[in-house]
């Protein structure tokens, strides 16, 4: 019986250590830039399908489907701050990237857009 522990152990290990990896990978965004970056003028990106943006977003967010992000890069310039946010954070995180690639530097993964939305209504309150 003692000797399916380590074998058990070691899976329970890869588990933790594979789970790891996607949660960096797949992370739902980064709260305190988030939080920092709706201090400032940001420009917020909602990159779900116009289907998805029609069924509810941010106020004040604009729609570009991750799809079309390299396409359209020139919607972001002069911006400064931006935060991208999906359903998710799956798709954000992949925005994030695109754009940061492209040299855009104050970028932040908001996650699932209805976490942006609450900071922002939160941070609404505040003032």
């Amino acid at each position: 019986m003692f000797k399916f522990i380590p074998k058990t152990l070691t899976y329970v290990l890869i588990a933790f250590f594979i789970f790891g990896i996607f949660k960096t990978l797949f992370s739902q965004g980064d709260s305190k830039a988030l939080r920092d970056a709706l201090h400032k003028k940001t420009f917020l990106v909602d990159v779900r399908t116009p289907d998805e943006f029609a069924s509810g977003s941010v106020p004040g967010a604009v729609n570009i489907p991750l799809d079309r992000i390299e396409q359209s890069l020139d919607r972001f310039k002069g911006k400064g701050s931006v935060v991208v946010f999906c359903r998710s954070g799956m798709r954000s995180s992949q925005a994030r990237d695109v754009l940061v690639r492209n040299g855009y530097k104050d970028v932040v993964n908001g996650g699932a857009w209805e976490k942006v939305r609450d900071a922002k209504a939160t941070l609404a309150k505040q003032k």
